[in-house]
């Protein structure tokens, strides 16, 4: 391809010249674009960046519009994850998707009447509903919005989304702002996890608990997360709102998972690391139920190995679900129910998310034992050092019960973690872990083919699912 390029560039050059003497539509600009993609590799063309990459060089700029504070101090903390380079997948995939959808022949994606339920910017229904509809503006004055004095221009209106958007790339402004949302979300909890998780890096420098204080980074994961859900509200469809508002829920619940994993530890009124106990119950005390109860075993000395390795892996992915996927499927489900899609594109989009944030976390914990911290961009063996235990524990735990102990006392013995570790790799539980991780991606894959065309943002949707496999970062 690369040999006949200069004279099929040749050639593009001649038809270029030709539109300039007439007053054909086409910009030179437009011509030139089509011209390199004779030139260029295919991969290229299908990056996945490549198609959003707009959206994406946007992303920051429009968060920080959102977030804006009048403390200088918070407005440096809440950007400060946003001034490194992050991976970004989860805005990624939302506008793929979103792109992939628009494939869709509008008469088929009419399980809604796309923004007739949303309040326009006047606030009166007067005008007629527009697919290209962007979010509506606040209703309330600024003085209550922000206090007794307004300090700044929050949410002032969807301008960003509206003046550079381009109908063709099918992406409405509303699935836009769902991914600059959903990344926000993503980033408040980087900022509580590494107060958490005692952190030192992330993304290659200082964590914000160490680059500012645990108290701050606390704060400013609080506020992005208080911006966040303005922004979700702003939406204006109930379905969404929900969706997106519950999946910040299921991200506490997925770390008090981790913090107590009930399904290998019968010792419930104990916590951090069994050093402190719960309080006694009360007859003020309320009780809680959940539509979902954890796997949990009164004594494991009543079950065999085997069932007890079951309830471990059923616990660790619903874990896994609640703090890593469920933001991600909840997210691909609105950017469905967005573009007017009938229910089973929706089911399958959100299938899609959970599969695809399950293997990610997968990845994840593989790569916790496999590269260093500078390739990592945060702490390397983080996982055992925090008294975890993830899949490739797990599978090694299937061959040695010995581990066992180990593993209730959250590695907190002499050698503990040194020992694990060397059974993780006797027992192969990276290389287990890893194929665990590829059947979530194939699954992924499935997903979108069952209910989406083919297109190049659907081809770009499966190369990042792929890509995820071989991430070292």
């Amino acid at each position: 391809m690369l040999k006949n390029a200069p004279r099929k560039f040749a050639r593009s050059g001649a038809s270029i010249a030709r539109y300039g003497s007439t007053r054909n539509n086409a910009t030179f600009s437009n011509l030139l674009q089509r011209a390199s993609k004779l030139v260029s590799p295919k991969s290229f063309l299908l990056n996945p960046i490549s198609l959003v990459s707009n959206e994406m060089n946007t992303l920051a700029k429009n968060i920080t519009s959102l977030i804006g504070s009048g403390h200088p101090v918070l407005n440096r903390v809440t950007g400060y994850y946003f001034e490194a380079e992050g991976k970004k997948v989860r805005p990624l995939m939302v506008l793929l998707l979103s792109r992939a959808l628009s494939e869709i022949p509008l008469e088929q994606r009419n399980r809604i009447a796309i923004d007739t339920k949303d309040v326009p910017e006047d606030p009166i229904y007067s005008k007629a509903p527009s697919l290209f509809q962007p979010p509506s503006r606040g209703f309330s004055p600024l003085s209550i919005l922000h206090g007794i004095k307004p300090l700044n221009p929050l949410t002032k209106g969807p301008e960003p989304l509206e003046a550079d958007f381009d109908k063709e790339r099918g992406i409405l402004p509303k699935q836009r702002r769902l991914a600059e949302i959903v990344e926000m979300i993503h980033t408040a909890s980087l900022l509580h996890d590494d107060v958490i998780d005692h952190s030192d890096t992330r993304r290659g420098r200082p964590s914000g608990n160490i680059a500012f204080t645990n108290k701050m980074a606390v704060l400013a994961g609080d506020f992005l997360l208080g911006r966040a859900t303005v922004a979700i509200s702003r939406l204006r469809n109930p379905e969404v709102v929900e969706l997106v508002s519950n999946s910040i829920a299921n991200l506490v619940e997925g770390e008090f998972m981790q913090l107590k994993n009930t399904s290998v530890d019968e010792e419930l009124i104990t916590f951090d690391k069994n050093t402190k106990t719960l309080p006694p119950v009360t007859s003020r005390t309320l009780p809680v139920g959940h539509d979902y109860k954890v796997p949990s075993v009164a004594n494991t000395a009543d079950i065999s190995h085997d069932k007890i390795i079951e309830l471990a892996f059923e616990y660790y992915l619903h874990k896994t679900y609640l703090k890593t996927a469920a933001l991600i499927s909840k997210s691909c489900r609105s950017a469905a129910i967005l573009s007017g899609a009938q229910e089973n594109v929706i089911n399958e989009c959100y299938e899609f998310g959970k599969n695809v944030g399950i293997c990610f976390q997968l990845v994840d914990d593989m790569l916790d034992f496999t590269i260093s911290s500078k390739d990592l961009g945060k702490p390397a063996g983080a996982d055992l050092e925090l008294g975890i235990a993830t899949a490739p524990v797990l599978f090694a735990w299937k061959e040695d019960p010995s581990l066992g102990p180990l593993i209730k006392r959250n590695f907190s013995g002499k050698d503990d973690i040194l020992n694990t570790a060397e059974a993780v790799k006797k027992y192969e539980g990276v290389a287990k872990t890893k194929r665990m991780a590829v059947e979530y991606k194939d699954r992924a894959i499935q997903n979108l083919r069952a209910v989406l065309p083919p297109s190049e943002s659907r081809t770009a949707l499966e190369l990042l699912a792929n890509a995820i496999i071989s991430r070292r970062k």
